[in-house]
């Protein structure tokens, strides 16, 4: 038996035998009886209805790769009496190990790889996940799409989604998948693969990650503690750019409507003291109403019948402070100027008849701009600084990129099986250059909820999509506090959300109480941004009265009096790749009663929120971490351990560490 030791990592080899571990712990063990590769052969069947996707695998067979061969610090793995499947090559560093792999049968196209774990293990990532944090227990298919309505199979709604529109989702869909995760045996693992993948955590003495095709590489990183794992992660993937300063000014106020309408509300937010960085308006290019609710023109244009004397309306929120912000996505309408122009040119996605790709989005049919195509990369971001940069806005929603079909045929003759994970990254990189190359990266931010690996460097902001308006663990306002965390343990670390939420359909409709809960826990997030939601005729909006227009006044404040604060976190984050929003577990990692907590956060590391998402309550049992911990509203202490304490509108549970230098401007929050 040979051994290769690093000061984290070891690699032992011996006949027929391959392990790694690291400080005690084997993390791929392979021998004979107990090999690490699997290798079968599939035969894959998808459908997509409006971005939301049915994956089914037909699996002919499966094989244990039982035996290993090493060459020239080659290994080939091989089942019995056959020719090697597999060559694996393993770099081994300080803090980091790299597996590299190729595949050598053509055979199969379906690929299991085993990690040894403990029954007591934790694991965190996968990119944004909305109904858990520690993701011990479960398997995580790895598709980016829509993430579904209600999100749980054993509801209503969700059953209602399903049968009218396929459209119901599970605790796993998400629009932001990715193939990493953390474990609490502090290393981190990173899978690098656009294919389909389903990483499995429910076994106690091992994680199975599947893959429809052979990874490129599997690299694992060591780190000293949970959070030099997280630290870590953010390095290997890259920081999101930087947010510009006016974001900080108060919320980005979601109206629509047309000039007048925009007008008139923002006048009136602003008379009652709601401080307002930005109007974000989605249909300055125009709207459509189809049976969802209000859509969008998606032409990408102003629209000047329903925004006339825009431009002289944008000068005039501008000099009160505000700013303007739209909307688009990497789809186009066949009604549009835009779609007869890229089609001339062959910009599009075609059919296997050679024509122009179209995707039902709900009663209207658009063209999908082939990233794959240099030219048509090009173009669409002349598009973006044309009709978006050129024309004044600070920024937009930068919508879907989880909806590439994968039976488009792309320019490049790349598989869209491959591709659609990739998708969102590109989509990312189209903007982000566009901003870049016009010289305003200082100045305008765009956000996303689509995502994979490799979209940290692009993307400034991620978003946690189109949640229900309404109380429901898997798909309502908790949801987002998971998707923050998680998405934060993949490298994600700027977060926030559609104060509100957007779907209101099987008759949901958003609340008062919702709203106003809402907008007090984006208050403590990196950006405060409302929406009015698909059905803004079923939902409460921010104007609908004056307690609701104060309680915006006085959340918006808090959002402005953190700001130095924020600011502080906001640089950790781009320094060191600590995320924005912080799970309770980075406070005290060996405090077992916070493996699994996902409802509470903190904002950077002094500041603990425990926003009530509970209908009608007016208490919240909340766990602190260790320390001694000030209630914000009430000056009242409290010590480690479990608490119930007063949540009544207006005082949300929310805490401060008695340590803090930053006590001042905490302090500052009572009273407002």
């Amino acid at each position: 038996m040979e051994t290769t030791r690093q000061e984290s990592f070891s690699v032992q080899t011996g006949e027929n035998e391959w392990t790694l571990g690291r400080k005690g712990h084997n993390l791929f063990q392979h021998i004979t009886t107990k090999p690490f590769i699997y290798a079968g052969t599939g035969h894959e069947k998808v459908e997509m209805y409006r971005g939301n996707f049915r994956i089914e695998d037909r699996l002919e067979e499966r094989v244990a790769l039982r035996f290993v061969k090493e060459e020239n610090d080659e290994l080939f793995f091989s089942a019995a009496g056959q020719e090697p499947v597999i060559k694996m090559t393993a770099e081994v560093k300080d803090q980091q190990v790299t597996l590299s792999f190729e595949s050598l049968s053509s055979l199969y196209n379906r690929f299991w790889i085993r990690l040894q774990a403990s029954p007591e293990e934790a694991v965190y990532g996968c990119g944004e996940q909305l109904s858990h944090f520690n993701l011990r227990g479960k398997n995580f298919p790895l598709w980016t799409s829509e993430p579904g309505v209600g999100r749980n199979k054993n509801t209503y709604v969700t059953w209602q989604a399903d049968v009218t529109g396929m459209a119901g989702g599970d605790y796993y869909h998400t629009n932001y998948p990715q193939p990493s995760f953390i474990s609490s045996r502090h290393y981190a693992v990173q899978v690098d693969t656009t294919c389909y993948a389903d990483f499995n955590f429910e076994h106690p003495d091992f994680h199975e990650l599947e893959v429809w095709g052979v990874p490129n590489r599997i690299t694992i990183l060591g780190g000293e503690s949970l959070q030099d794992c997280v630290e870590k992660v953010s390095d290997f993937y890259g920081r999101n750019p930087k947010l510009p300063e006016w974001v900080n000014e108060g919320i980005m106020l979601g109206i629509q409507g047309g000039t007048q309408t925009v007008d008139e509300k923002w006048q009136r937010a602003v008379d009652e003291g709601v401080h307002v960085s930005a109007l974000w308006v989605q249909d300055w290019q125009g709207e459509r109403i189809t049976s969802f609710g209000k859509r969008l023109m998606w032409n990408w244009q102003w629209d000047q019948n329903l925004y006339p004397e825009l431009p002289a309306y944008m000068e005039k929120w501008r000099s009160r402070g505000t700013r303007f912000m739209g909307y688009i996505n990497p789809y186009i309408a066949v009604e549009g100027a835009l779609f007869k122009e890229a089609e001339a040119h062959g910009y599009f996605a075609l059919n296997s008849e050679g024509d122009t790709y179209l995707v039902d989005f709900g009663e209207f049919y658009c063209g999908v701009v082939d990233f794959t195509n240099p030219e048509a990369f090009e173009w669409y971001k002349q598009v973006i600084k044309t009709y978006l940069i050129d024309f004044g806005l600070s920024g937009w929603m930068a919508d879907f990129g989880e909806y590439l079909p994968t039976d488009v045929i792309l320019h490049s003759g790349q598989s869209a099986m491959e591709m659609h994970n990739h998708w969102p990254v590109l989509w990312a990189k189209c903007n982000h250059e566009a901003i870049k190359e016009a010289g305003k990266l200082d100045e305008i931010v765009f956000f996303m909820r689509a995502g994979y690996a490799g979209i940290q460097e692009y993307c400034p902001l991620l978003w946690g999509g189109d949640q229900s308006v309404d109380w429901s663990v898997d798909d309502g306002i908790r949801s987002v506090i998971p998707a923050a965390l998680s998405a934060g343990f993949s490298g994600m670390g700027v977060h926030h959300s559609d104060v509100g939420g957007y779907t209101s359909l099987h008759g949901i409709k958003r609340s008062k109480e919702l709203l106003l809960r809402w907008a007090e826990m984006s208050a403590f997030t990196p950006v405060m941004r409302s929406h009015e939601g698909n059905r803004p005729y079923d939902c409460a909006q921010f104007d609908d009265d004056l307690e609701t227009l104060h309680h915006f006044a006085k959340t918006t404040e808090w959002f402005r009096k953190l700001t130095d604060y924020r600011k502080h976190v906001l640089a950790e984050y781009y320094d060191k790749g600590i995320p924005v929003q912080r799970p309770l577990l980075l406070k005290d990692p060996g405090d077992e009663k916070l493996t699994d907590e996902k409802y509470s956060f903190l904002l950077g590391e002094d500041l603990l929120v425990a926003p009530v998402v509970e209908e009608g309550a007016v208490t919240r049992k909340v766990y602190l971490p260790k320390g001694e911990w000030i209630h914000v509203w009430t000056g009242d202490r409290f010590s480690q351990g479990a608490h119930e304490v007063k949540a009544e509108m207006g005082e949300p549970p929310v805490f401060y560490s008695a340590q803090s230098s930053w006590a001042k401007e905490f302090t500052s929050l009572r009273g407002d």
